[in-house]
């Protein structure tokens, strides 16, 4: 799909959204106008990057994290790059920074990191059913930058998406965090809400955001706070591994992208509900 045309879907489906729950559900709207905190004591820690030094590889099998796709599609208008001394990677004071530039070819490219090296049960590294899953990035300013941090499933068809955020830099003062069922029948199924940010603090200052995924509702989080949420549909029950990029473009130009273009990542962080 076109993603400037999927950009717009979501845009509206995200509108829909709050306004079917807020006139179907008050409570549900109160809920979303009051954010509550997440209490991180109630639950333990089962996967902790905080990046003293990166392990990842093109591919795997054997590393933390591998620099594709584990369905090895790249999306977007900067290829995803194999790590190479010094890019797309690099680690410093505890922090990943993850660059966007273009070549002297002409072309852009940049880095993703996946916890899963490819999908099915056959699949090494880290994945998760249900728990919370956050990370702590500071965003890159500038229009065409699209950073995301997200979650699929390990079962390939159909394949359940959570984007805890996705990132626009038209729209540096918010995100938009969605849920997706990519099939070719009727489970089909999108749905999601643009959350609204302190002016400037996206790209300015470091957040965490974070998705708890339980039985009944995905529930998404900035700096600890509900932002929105969502029923669990039956996709959602399963392993799901963890993904962070900075892509560009998603059908918005990249003619006046910042080059070069960095997202910071300080951690990311799974979790399960204490007994």
């Amino acid at each position: 799909m076109d993603h400037s045309l999927r950009l717009w879907m979501r845009m509206l489906v995200a509108v829909a959204a709050a306004m079917c729950l807020a006139a179907c559900d008050p409570g549900f709207a109160d809920q979303a106008s009051s954010p509550t905190d997440l209490d991180i004591a109630g639950f333990k820690r089962t996967f902790s990057e905080t990046f003293d030094r990166l392990d990842v590889s093109a591919a795997g099998p054997g590393t933390r994290w591998v620099a594709h796709t584990p369905w090895h599609g790249d999306f977007g208008d900067a290829a995803f790059s194999d790590p190479l001394p010094g890019f797309p990677f690099e680690t410093a004071s505890n922090i990943l920074r993850i660059e966007a530039r273009k070549e002297a070819d002409g072309k852009w490219r940049s880095g993703l990191i996946a916890s899963r090296d490819h999908d099915g049960p056959g699949g090494s590294g880290f994945a998760q059913k249900f728990g919370y899953f956050e990370m702590d990035a500071k965003l890159p300013p500038g229009p065409g930058v699209w950073p995301a941090f997200w979650l699929v499933g390990i079962t390939a068809a159909p394949r359940a998406e959570i984007d805890v955020f996705e990132y626009y830099g038209v729209a540096p003062d918010s995100f938009h965090a969605n849920v997706h069922v990519w099939a070719e029948d009727e489970r089909k199924f999108g749905d999601g809400k643009i959350v609204d940010m302190p002016a400037g603090s996206a790209s300015g200052s470091f957040n965490k955001y974070g998705v708890l995924i339980e039985d009944d509702w995905v529930t998404f989080y900035l700096n600890r706070k509900q932002v929105w949420r969502t029923p669990t549909r039956a996709e959602f029950k399963q392993p799901m591994y963890m993904l962070a990029n900075l892509a560009l473009g998603s059908g918005w130009p990249i003619d006046k992208t910042p080059n070069p273009s960095f997202l910071y990542i300080r951690a990311i962080a799974a979790y399960v509900r204490r007994p």
